[in-house]
């Protein structure tokens, strides 16, 4: 009971200093909004907007049939140019792609001479650069067929495919990445907070007052895990209420309090990870310095950047070990595919054994650490 106690007390002593921290304050208020909500909103995964100039020498109804076919929202309308002007736009990177229709195209495709047509790309804008060629191409290669009298294109394919999205059905890239922006959040914070609440103590001396009342090292860790991880818990919640589903839209439509306790379980393991860094950091700039070679291969390699197949196949059982990995499947699949525990278990079961191993060897190493 007294235990229970000491933890709920020292919890509380945690949360006052983080309500005096202003620069932690103002990094949380950040995080769990300008820095979710920029990024879902004004990076767009796909084409969109892109920028389009047409060189047309040769003025026919074709060619400027093939300027209107490249409409809003994937593009711009497309802009004439003057021949001469071709190498000065694309060396300028004032547009992304740049069409040259020949002279005589027109009366070279109803002769049956199969004409060439130049479209120039700047590959510098990776983003849109090669899915807008092959938008264009295939939009070209449609229109081209339906003038020329041919049968359709998908007269002329074996099998007509027919896609369908699930989860997503338009494809909104914003609507993944506002979530992913809140989980490398947590991540983020899970391990800054705990491990700058450490050292700041240590380089007050306020753990040297802790040390000589009755309380033990799981007592102190306990505390600063459970204060922390409330603090993250509450803003993600705030995060996805106000700026996920009402200012960005996106709907969510799994359990939402399903996830947040996952999201208190993958707490769990990250802050004890933060703790363990601390131990190791003799200040906070060293703290700083050893979190970067943690925290970004947690951030890229846990799927949430690019898929875990696409990785080498050691690089996938390594990143089994990392509690980051399965919280993005968890992440995805409550929040987006209205999985159940029934469904979950599995991750939910490894990100426990991972935190409970990670807690081991934090709460070993703050010991030993207090006894030096």
């Amino acid at each position: 009971m007294h235990t229970l106690s000491h933890i709920w007390r020292l919890g509380l002593k945690e949360l006052t200093s983080l309500r005096y921290d202003s620069v932690l304050l103002l990094f949380l208020g950040y995080a769990f909004t300008v820095a979710i909500y920029m990024p879902a909103a004004g990076s767009v995964i796909g084409v969109h907007n892109a920028s389009v100039a047409i060189v047309d020498e040769d003025q026919s109804h074709l060619s400027r049939q093939l300027a209107q076919v490249l409409q809003p929202p994937e593009f711009q309308s497309p802009v004439a140019l003057p021949y001469a002007e071709l190498d000065k736009v694309m060396d300028s990177g004032r547009y992304t792609f740049v069409i040259n229709v020949p002279a005589n195209f027109q009366a070279d495709l109803l002769a049956g001479r199969e004409p060439a047509l130049q479209l120039n790309v700047d590959a510098t804008a990776m983003s849109q650069a090669f899915m807008g060629a092959g938008y264009i191409g295939r939009i070209f290669q449609q229109e081209l067929l339906t003038y020329s009298g041919q049968a359709q294109a998908s007269e002329l394919t074996p099998v007509k495919l027919t896609t369908r999205s699930l989860f997503n059905t338009n494809l909104e890239g914003g609507w993944f990445l506002a979530v992913i922006q809140i989980v490398n959040n947590i991540t983020i914070l899970a391990i800054i907070l705990t491990g700058t609440a450490l050292l700041r103590e240590r380089e007050h001396g306020t753990l040297d007052h802790l040390l000589v009342l009755p309380l033990t090292a799981l007592e102190i860790m306990l505390a600063k895990i459970w204060s922390n991880m409330l603090v993250v818990v509450l803003c993600t919640w705030a995060s996805l209420e106000i700026i996920v589903k009402f200012a960005l839209g996106v709907p969510l439509a799994g359990s939402m309090l399903l996830f947040l306790l996952v999201t208190a379980l993958y707490l769990f393991a990250s802050t004890a990870l933060g703790i363990f860094l601390a131990t190791l950091a003799r200040s906070t700039p060293q703290f700083g310095l050893l979190s970067i070679p943690v925290i970004i291969p947690m951030l890229l390699l846990s799927g949430g950047s690019t898929p875990l197949d696409s990785m080498p196949q050691w690089l996938q059982w390594v990143m089994q070990g990392s509690p980051s990995t399965h919280f993005v499947s968890l992440s995805a699949a409550i929040l987006f595919r209205d999985a159940g525990v029934e469904v979950v278990w599995p991750d939910v079961l490894a990100l426990a054994a991972i935190g409970l191993l990670f807690f081991a060897v934090a709460l070993g190493r703050f010991r030993k650490s207090l006894a030096s």
